[in-house]
């Protein structure tokens, strides 16, 4: 009977102790089977992202394409309707297509900005072939930048600094803005006008003079003696570049450029940067027909720096609410048809020239209107397409981002294109 029962003892622990491995065996492969899982959806899912992203850049890209592809065809459109112009004995300004490029695209992009294209020109793309975009969608937003200050010209001529150094000075004069310049920066430096006019000037001009943006010196902005060594008395210290500026950004490394003054007179909302008033990408003169009003109000000023708009912030006020009231009027399409028409309007004459009187702002009597109307143009060849893909996936959107600048100014025209 003993006997018996250690047998069962002796086969109850073998038993227990099988068990046991085989529960350590269970769990053993759980885990292996549990970290095999992970590893594999890891990598499924970097693979899906990968090609998500893919997906999302050719979107993008195909937003870039089909971008310069509208403002090329600008051209053409002025062309059909020039018998139009032809009867009102004006040529046919340059119509801003690109600022229409969500609805004229949409035709491309998913079924929502299909809709929009058929609402706005009456039109199904049923009846069109490899149209739309199944799975995802771009936004697409064309930015003018020759509507806005190029700060580039400071990398140009003697005649280019000049010219620049009126913008800037005109852009910053409004006595509006006099607190920006009274108070001290994070670093406790103070910075006038005409130190961050010449700073931005001289970073990127190729020369080691100092310049004088002082309007009334430019006889002798030659003689501004040395540049300072401000940047080399920085905790960090680094060179001025002495050549082009090669993004908007390189302007955070100019004196005085700090936020406020980034804020105020280079990027107000980043978010949107058609609002942009700088550019380090234009062709150099200002298209008054795309320009927002704080920037033509710095144009305007630097050839007429003594006007009432310059130093009355009131009739700067009348100034803005004028332009923008009649970009409000038009939607868009633009206002003059040469830039004699934008002088004759600041001075008090032709068509708009009354309606700006009527609202109280005192007519503008530039300094050299020949030479005024060298800054300005109507005409827009430079410019920035921003693009974004956006790819669907489960729970989830792939968005990939491309700028690109583009310059129209030696482009073929379309019918002239090679097939």
């Amino acid at each position: 009977m003993r006997r018996a029962i250690l047998r069962a003892r002796r086969r109850g622990r073998r038993r227990g102790i099988a068990l046991v491995m085989v529960v350590a065996a269970i769990a053993i492969l759980t885990v292996m089977l549990a970290e095999f899982q992970d590893d594999t959806s890891a990598e499924a899912a970097s693979a899906i992202a990968d090609r998500d992203a893919l997906q999302a850049e050719y979107m993008a890209k195909s937003a870039v394409n089909l971008a310069r592809l509208l403002v090329a065809s600008e051209p053409t459109v002025r062309t059909a309707i020039q018998p139009l112009f032809m009867m009102m004995r004006r040529k046919p300004p340059q119509i801003p297509v690109w600022e229409y490029s969500d609805r004229m695209l949409g035709v491309f992009n998913d079924d929502e900005g299909s809709k929009e294209f058929a609402a706005t020109l009456g039109v199904d793309k049923v009846d069109g072939k490899n149209l739309g975009m199944p799975g995802g969608r771009f936004e697409v937003s064309i930015v003018d930048e020759d509507a806005k200050i190029n700060t580039n010209l400071g990398a140009s001529n003697d005649i280019a600094h000049i010219r620049l150094a009126k913008e800037v000075m005109g852009l910053v004069a409004p006595p509006q803005y006099n607190p920006l310049f009274e108070q001290r920066d994070g670093a406790g430096q103070f910075h006038d006008r005409l130190a961050i006019c010449g700073a931005l000037i001289d970073w990127a001009d190729p020369d080691e003079q100092a310049f004088n943006c002082d309007l009334t010196q430019l006889s002798a902005v030659q003689s501004g003696g040395v540049e300072d060594a401000w940047y080399q008395l920085l905790p960090k210290a680094y060179r001025r570049k002495n050549a082009p500026y090669d993004s908007l950004d390189e302007l955070h490394s100019v004196r005085g450029v700090g936020d406020d003054f980034w804020a105020t007179f280079v990027d107000p909302e980043p978010s949107d940067p058609k609002k942009r008033v700088m550019t380090v990408w234009g062709s150099g003169a200002v298209n008054v027909n795309t320009a927002n009003s704080q920037t033509l109000l710095g144009v305007v000023c630097a050839g007429a720096p003594q006007a009432d708009i310059c130093t009355d912030a009131a009739q700067a006020q009348l100034f803005l609410m004028g332009v923008t009231m009649a970009r409000g009027i038009t939607m868009g399409a633009p206002i003059f048809g040469s830039t004699r028409d934008f002088v004759d309007a600041m001075t008090g004459k032709g068509m708009l020239g009354p309606i700006l009187a009527g609202l109280g702002m005192k007519p503008v009597k530039f300094q050299s209107e020949a030479e005024f109307q060298k800054s300005i143009t109507t005409e827009s060849k430079m410019f920035s397409i921003y693009a974004v893909g956006v790819k669907k996936g489960y729970r989830r959107e792939t968005r990939v981002a491309i700028h690109a600048v583009v310059d129209f100014r030696n482009a073929p025209s379309l019918s002239g294109a090679a097939p």
